[in-house]
């Protein structure tokens, strides 16, 4: 192959790969922009969604009032008449004001006094009988109630109650001596109500000075009272079976139903499914979910908890991994110990995970450009070979051109010379008429050979040639063969070795189209057989595919023979080998061409077996007439 175009396939390789390479990038990127594009639509529906939540929960809170100052104006009354007008006020979901109302949420209301009595006690709001009632610990309620009981010492501490034990923050708190007015010890972070996720219940402190029903003689609070706590014990069974359904239902339902499957899950070395939209879901392996969400959050002392100070600040969620997070803090949950394990939300695509589909999406698009950049490729291949055929092409026609040029000179240059050798009186003998009529006559008819011949093959090379077929005996055909030959055969000292099958079945074809075809063959067995002078042909009746049956008819020589990385170019237009060429044996590299356009415009085709110094023999394979009596003659006598 030239220097050029090993030049242009490797410019082309390299420009597909660099594409290639391009386009895997490109895909790469379109996958991460749709898992992008689909996380920021769920990242807002899981935070709306835990406002809603948050807002279910701490409408109790607002309900009770109790603000910065933790009560130091109210006493437990005013918290009963506010419980009261709450939990009787009427449901209206268009009112902005009671859009979270929702009494059947609380259990009960309690305060829990530490601070006045020598032991702590503990009292329900009853807001059916408008009272305020001495009530035993209910069961799950102690752990807590202990716990508040040893952070009442002081309001601060109370206000930081859901700290572990030993914390260092905790201890800071504790240690503060100075006297601060009430109110200030409230923050951006919270208004003082803290949650409990194991009862589950919402407590804050509120200072013991409060309880009495009148305030003329309180003395001043400072943050250096003991306090008594509210406790709201919410219900657990209602959050399960109307709270998180409802909120699922508003925040993840489409037209079509619900787009995502969801589940608040308490976390631990066995997680408890607190709620899950569909049985189930999640199983054992968590690998699959898309989402999970921390729904109480961190603790407000940790980065993330910053990070969260800011988002409740109304700034945007940056570089966060949407995958695994924390919601904002609005209740600090209270931490018993290292193994405190939150409530999360997990959520999970209801066609598949969202990292498969865009693994889909991904996948598809790098299918279908690798399927351009194939027939890129493809089409690229075609053309080179098509332009490498091309070329091929002109040059044989060229050659071809050159060829004929010169076959047609050499006849002519003879009956220029005979010509010229009558004119000048040369033969004066009846002899030399005879041996000059003769000359003139045999250029003559090798001139008109080669005339028919590439006509021939223009006529089956444009499709213009029309054949009459008709059914043909093997025998009148080969016998006319013959008749064409004898002339070329006799002129040339050839000997016809003809071995024809007696009683051959009919083939049907166009006689002067087969004639021509076989006559080919005899006339290039006569060019190539160098030393020797023996032609043979034979025709026999054989099994075809399909259970068909085919006449072969075959030309033999006894020549030079075709080597085999020839052999697929000679039936080529145009095609000479370079030994032939080299040889001087003249030629316009048609004859093989034409005989294989005619074979296969009767139905048949051909062969050729060759050995190099040893001859060659071609085929001419002809189906036969099939229901012939000879045929069946044939078929009788080959099963004998």
């Amino acid at each position: 192959m030239p220097l050029f175009w090993i030049a242009i396939l490797s410019c082309m390789v390299s420009v597909l790969i660099i594409v290639a390479v391009l386009q895997y990038r490109w895909t790469k990127q379109l996958s991460v922009a749709s898992e992008a594009r689909l996380a920021t639509t769920l990242q807002p529906l899981m935070v709306g969604w835990h406002l809603d939540f948050y807002g279910e929960l701490s409408a109790i809170c607002v309900a009770l009032q109790v603000g910065p100052d933790s009560g130091a104006r109210d006493n437990w009354d005013d918290y009963l008449h506010r419980y009261i007008n709450w939990s009787h006020a009427p449901i209206n979901s268009a009112s902005v004001e009671n859009i979270y109302a929702n009494p059947g949420l609380i259990k009960s209301v309690y305060v829990w006094q530490t601070a006045s009595s020598p032991m702590p006690r503990l009292f329900r709001l009853n807001p059916d009988a408008a009272r305020i009632e001495s009530s035993s610990v209910p069961a799950g309620l102690e752990p807590l109630l202990t716990r508040l009981n040893s952070k009442s010492s002081s309001l601060p501490i109370g206000l930081r109650a859901w700290e572990a034990v030993g914390s260092t923050a905790g201890e800071r708190s504790g240690d503060q001596q100075e006297y601060r007015p009430l109110g200030s010890e409230r923050s951006d972070l919270t208004t003082g109500w803290q949650f409990d996720r194991n009862v589950p219940a919402i407590v804050h402190p509120i200072v013991a000075a409060g309880h009495h029903s009148s305030h003329s003689n309180a003395k001043p609070s400072s943050s250096k009272d003991p306090v008594d706590w509210i406790v709201v014990v919410l219900n657990l069974d209602y959050i399960q079976i109307k709270v998180l359904p409802n909120l699922t239902k508003r925040d993840f339902s489409s037209r079509e139903g619900l787009e995502y499957k969801l589940a608040v899950v308490a976390e631990g070395n066995v997680p408890r499914v607190i709620y899950s939209s569909d049985p189930g879901f999640p199983l054992g392996n968590q690998v699959s979910i898309d989402s999970r969400m921390n729904i109480f959050g961190p603790p407000p002392e940790s980065v993330e908890g910053d990070f969260w100070q800011a988002i409740k600040n109304s700034e945007l969620i940056r570089n966060q991994d949407w995958r695994n997070f924390s919601a904002p803090v609005w209740f600090p949950v209270i931490q018993y110990g290292s193994d405190d394990q939150p409530w999360t939300l997990l959520v999970q695509h209801r066609t598949g995970p969202l990292e498969a589909i865009a693994t889909s999406i991904w996948h598809r698009n790098l299918l279908t450009s690798g399927v351009v950049l194939l027939l890129l490729a493809f089409g690229m291949s075609l053309i080179i070979f098509a332009t490498r055929r091309a070329q091929k092409l002109a040059q044989l026609q060229l050659n071809f051109v050159a060829n004929v040029s010169h076959e047609l000179l050499t006849p002519l240059a003879a009956i220029h010379s005979v010509g010229q050798n009558l004119r000048d009186g040369l033969c004066d003998t009846k002899a030399d008429s005879i041996q000059t009529g003769s000359n003139i006559t045999s250029q003559a008819r090798q001139l008109t050979d080669m005339v028919r011949q590439i006509l021939l093959f223009a006529s089956t090379q444009s499709g213009t040639i029309r054949y009459t077929l008709s059914p043909l005996n093997v025998s009148d055909l080969v016998e006319t063969v013959r008749g064409n030959i004898a002339t070329l055969v006799e002129g040339n000292g050839f000997e016809v070795d003809q071995d024809v099958q007696e009683g051959l079945p009919n083939i049907m074809g166009d006689l002067p189209a087969l004639s021509q075809c076989i006559q080919n063959l005899v006339v290039n067995a006569v060019k190539y057989s160098g030393r020797s002078r023996r032609v043979g042909i034979s025709a026999s009746l054989h099994g075809a595919k399909a259970n068909q049956r085919e006449v072969r008819i075959s030309v033999q020589d006894y020549g030079r023979g075709i080597s085999s990385s020839e052999l697929g170019h000679i039936f080529e237009p145009f095609y000479r080998s370079p030994g032939v060429v080299d040889a001087q044996i003249h030629g316009t590299g048609l004859g093989l061409a034409v005989a294989k356009r005619i074979a296969q415009a009767m139905g048949g085709r051909l062969s050729v077996v060759s050995v190099v110094d040893v001859g060659s023999t071609f085929t001419l394979h002809l189906p036969v007439i099939l229901g012939t009596k000879s045929e069946a003659d044939m078929l009788v006598s080959d099963s004998v």
